[in-house]
């Protein structure tokens, strides 16, 4: 295992923890075309920039590990799920699942990180279909936005899906929507 990420589950590990933690079938379906949206760009990516593909696959597969029980519950499942995968020892996978919901500190100029990809292809994944920008946009406010300061918050929010759309157009070799659209669907 690499040092810097002292344990990153193979997909195998993955799956066993979906079941484990009883994902529904749409959510892993989900959680599968992110995976393939996060590594289509990952695979395309400037030479300068170095992303831990293992890192980018376990997250993917990862980010919505306590969604079915937040159905549930009501509870946020980014916090839930970066909570499991810290006490799981897997803190790299939980900093990027507790950020696929609502990204801080954004940096436009430096490198691509893990966190930007999984982010952003959760963002162009609408159930297990991949989608524009805007129309998982009008997705999330339809579905999430049932009151004013929840619809102002994935707002606010929607501006950093362009931001980091701009950043990996710019750091992807070829054309980020070209690279995406080529993958099959589910």
């Amino acid at each position: 295992m690499n040092k810097n990420y002292p344990k990153i589950p193979d997909e195998k590990e993955c799956y066993r923890l979906m079941d484990k933690y009883q994902m529904l079938p749409n959510i892993i379906e989900h959680s599968r075309q992110v995976m393939n949206v996060a590594l289509v760009i990952a695979d395309n990516l400037k030479a300068k920039n170095t992303v831990n593909r293992d890192l980018v696959i376990a997250a993917s597969l990862l980010h919505d590990i306590t969604k079915t029980q937040g159905l549930a519950t009501g509870e946020p499942h980014d916090k839930t799920g970066a909570e499991l995968l810290r006490s799981l020892e897997m803190p790299e996978i939980a900093y990027i699942v507790g950020e696929h919901v609502f990204f801080t500190n954004f940096n436009p100029e430096g490198p691509v990180e893990e966190r930007e990809l999984v982010y952003y292809a959760d963002k162009r994944v609408m159930h297990h279909t991949i989608v524009t920008v805007d129309q998982r946009i009008n997705d999330l406010l339809s579905r999430y936005g049932t009151t004013p300061d929840r619809r102002e918050r994935i707002l606010l929010n929607s501006r950093m899906i362009y931001f980091i759309d701009e950043k990996l157009q710019r750091n992807v070799n070829g054309n980020l929507e070209q690279l995406i659209s080529r993958l099959p669907a589910l």
